[in-house]
């Protein structure tokens, strides 16, 4: 069976153009799971994810990018972190219901999208942002592309309830070539993907039927995972640090103390005998 979460470069091998194409499956569906999103909302965050995922494929050191859509509308975050390992988590945050279908500049406003990239080997992190251009995030993301790499680039991503696809191209520092009409020709070629194309095929039958005349080089495809560790440890650090008179303050108060990880869409809970277990005397 072929990998249902996956991401895959290519390389045109008679032109300077490039891409790569993200298939995911399982884990879109553990991201969204128990989170019940409205359809326009879930289409932001997909793209997002989509992107991020195209973005993390070429980390060279061990480390994490986050990318962060800030808004002034009723979106007013949405966030995607992957590591160089390609494991992924997301969330999207709102400030009033939604129920209209909308696009993307009515549900997220006036904004920016962040980038943070970590190296975890030196600990530096590198930022860089750009205002959100364009009706649609996609719009907003291939220009953030082709701002921040100078580079042509073209990007198509689907999503449904059930998977999210993407296709990336992008032209190549200039290169002595017969074809100079190469670029304008397979850009035209992938605009005429559709979404069922993008979110059912895998690589090669997509790849044949949008460039079946063009001589494709496909890499290894390399797995993407969703994880995002319930760490009711640190929780309890948390905890410990306010001291055990205000803690108890709190389960007083409230009768259990609940704290709710946003990006990992959990509850971790603590009652008295976990109060006990965490202030006990060593």
């Amino acid at each position: 069976m072929p990998l249902q979460d996956y991401i895959q470069r290519f390389l045109f091998k008679d032109h300077a153009i490039r891409g790569q194409r993200l298939l995911l499956n399982q884990a879109w569906l553990s991201m969204l799971k128990d989170r019940h999103y409205p359809v326009s909302l879930r289409q932001l965050l997909g793209e997002l994810t989509g992107f991020s995922a195209l973005l993390a494929n070429g980390i060279k050191h061990k480390g994490k990018i986050t990318l962060q859509v800030q808004g002034t509308g009723p979106v007013n975050l949405l966030v995607v972190e992957m590591t160089h390992e390609l494991k992924l988590k997301g969330m999207a945050k709102t400030n009033q219901l939604i129920t209209a279908q909308t696009n993307a500049d009515q549900l997220l406003g006036e904004g920016q999208i962040l980038l943070s990239l970590e190296n975890s080997l030196t600990d530096h992190i590198y930022q860089s942002y750009v205002s959100r251009e364009g009706a649609q995030l996609v719009d907003s993301l291939e220009h953030f592309l082709s701002q921040s790499e100078q580079l042509d680039t073209r990007l198509w991503i689907s999503v449904s309830e059930q998977a999210i696809g993407a296709l990336y191209l992008q032209k190549m520092p200039a290169i002595k070539t017969s074809d100079a009409d190469a670029w304008d020709r397979i850009q035209h070629l992938a605009s005429t993907v559709k979404d069922e194309e993008l979110l059912e095929l895998d690589n090669e039958t997509l790849l044949t039927r949008l460039f079946h005349e063009e001589v494709v080089e496909l890499y290894e495809a390399k797995p993407i995972q969703y994880e995002c560790t319930q760490d009711r440890e640190r929780v309890a650090t948390m905890l410990k640090s306010l001291g055990e008179e205000e803690a108890r303050t709190l389960l007083k108060e409230q009768g259990e103390i609940v704290v709710f990880n946003e990006m990992c869409n959990y509850h971790e809970r603590f009652n008295s005998e976990d109060l006990d277990k965490l202030f006990k005397t060593q």
